[in-house]
């Protein structure tokens, strides 16, 4: 497993007094509303096009970071597969445990004659415990409506992607409403630059929620974030 960046090269944030209700981890999502999620560029994978394992730092609006995320998948599968692929993502705290992990299985393509292709993500928080999960309402291929699930598989939001989807030379944004239509979150993709963009295929995503939102929900929306950037955004290996 990939060990977070050495504590004197970044800024933390610092640990908050967690309730008792609370999953060891998430303590730190109760003084948030915004998270900035940047995926860190892979040289190896600039100069040869072959795809690495993701690595993302997850950090407040204040610039400390909350999280490091790290991919853990089979290379041949990140070759041959592509965004579909199987990936566990572990996140550590700035103590460099795992406080929780998503995990994505392996999807066809919506246009093969396999059932399960549908997008899906399970929510760890401790690993081990779910806390909830990333479903879809519609055909992927048709801007799909992503549900926010609890641990009980009950719907609690939806998030809507954008018709332009990953074509569009805007920053898209995929909202995120309540079961009656409410906006109460937002899921965007940054421009990070020209010669980012065009050699690698890192993304800087910006996500909003209420601050009153359950903790677990919170976890749930950003494993749905990193979902969103594999069916949207992630380009390379078998694609």
């Amino acid at each position: 497993m990939a060990a977070p960046p050495a504590k004197g090269e970044v800024q933390w944030m610092p640990v908050p007094e967690a309730p008792a209700n609370c999953p060891p981890g998430l303590e730190y999502m109760m003084q948030i509303d915004q998270l900035l999620v940047h995926q860190k560029i892979e040289l190896l994978e600039v100069l040869t096009g072959w795809e690495q394992a993701n690595k993302y730092v997850v950090k407040n609006t204040l610039g400390q970071q909350v999280y490091f995320a790290a991919e853990v998948s089979e290379c041949c599968q990140r070759q041959c597969c592509g965004s579909a692929r199987e990936f566990k993502m572990s996140i550590l705290d700035n103590a460099g445990k795992e406080v929780m992990c998503m995990q994505r299985p392996l999807r066809c393509d919506s246009s093969c004659c396999c059932a399960d292709w549908r997008p899906y993500m399970e929510v760890e928080a401790p690993p081990g415990n779910i806390i909830g999960y990333v479903t879809t309402e519609k055909c992927a291929c048709l801007y799909p409506t992503f549900m926010i699930q609890d641990a009980s598989q009950q719907n609690v939001l939806r998030i809507h992607a954008p018709v332009c989807g990953s074509g569009c030379s805007c920053s898209p944004k995929f909202h995120v409403r309540s079961l009656d239509g409410q906006d109460v979150g937002l899921i965007q993709k940054q421009w990070s630059g020209f010669t980012k963009e065009f050699f690698t295929d890192a993304d800087n995503f910006g996500i909003s929620f209420p601050m009153d939102l359950d903790v677990k929900i919170k976890g749930v929306m950003l494993g749905a974030l990193f979902l969103i950037d594999f069916m949207f955004f992630e380009h390379g290996g078998g694609e």
